[in-house]
């Protein structure tokens, strides 16, 4: 009787199981542990050994909750997972950030809005408020029904991402000052704090430099990887709201940044 394959892909063994987890973790930049159990129909424990295995043979490299593409050292690059992947992927923890975040802001403050997941759950709340000006470059959160002033910069739209980048919009961004400017990021190391793409990355940097109180927003799955474009240091920004507390080297980094450390409560 033949093991080798099946009609299910739960079914197969474990060669070729990981022969495809492999091939899937390549294809979508990142898989997580969850998703490759339901798809494989086996338990999280086995899709860890899987991982392990994989990752020994460096195939990919292990995250907090799934795993990503391995890449060449040399080239260090992470591909960008689309925004409606990304939303889906530790949502209940994005959204304890944003509700932590939204209580940062004060009536009548100016506020600068990142793009990315966590920050669009932030947004929501946010332009609910009556008494809130918000400015920012995604267009995602300027298209929600608001109570709020909303200001959408210019510039050149990036499709997939929906945010406004270029020339045009980093020179509006130059011309104003936020009370305070929340940012999204892609990871967070003691080197500092790293997103995928260059265009959103430059507005990043100029909300920081013209904001008095810089905020950052990033989920526990974040911690100690390594993205494609520095933002900056630790020490170029105030405060971090995330929803576990950072490993003891991380920590100690942020502390002697003087990063403040939010961790989000239900």
């Amino acid at each position: 009787m033949s093991t080798a394959t099946s009609k299910g892909p739960g079914r197969l063994i474990g060669r070729v199981r990981k022969d495809r987890i492999s091939q899937m973790v390549r294809d979508n930049g990142f898989m997580s542990s969850a998703d490759l159990a339901e798809t494989f129909k086996v338990s999280e424990m086995t899709v860890r050994r899987d991982l392990a295995e994989l990752e020994e043979r460096g195939d990919l490299r292990r995250t907090h909750g799934g795993a990503i593409a391995s890449e060449p050292e040399a080239e260090t690059r992470i591909a960008e997972p689309f925004f409606d992947e990304r939303l889906r992927r530790n949502a209940e923890a994005k959204a304890r950030i944003a509700r932590a975040a939204a209580r940062l802001v004060t009536a009548g403050q100016i506020t600068a809005l990142d793009v990315g997941t966590t920050t669009f759950e932030l947004g929501k709340l946010l332009v609910a408020e009556a008494q809130q000006r918000v400015f920012t470059n995604n267009l995602r959160v300027a298209a929600l029904d608001t109570r709020a002033e909303v200001y959408l910069l210019g510039g050149r739209l990036r499709p997939n991402e929906k945010s406004m980048v270029g020339p045009i919009a980093l020179e509006q961004a130059r011309k104003l000052w936020f009370d305070i400017a929340f940012i999204g990021v892609s990871s967070i190391s003691p080197e500092g704090i790293f997103d995928y793409s260059i265009e959103d990355t430059e507005i990043k940097r100029v909300y920081m430099s013209r904001a008095t109180r810089k905020v950052v927003l990033a989920d526990s799955s974040k911690f100690d990887e390594m993205a494609l474009v520095q933002i900056g240091t630790l020490g170029q920004f105030d405060v971090l709201v995330t929803d576990e507390a950072p490993g003891p080297a991380l920590a100690a980094d942020l502390a002697a940044a003087k990063v403040r450390v939010i961790v989000a409560g239900a």
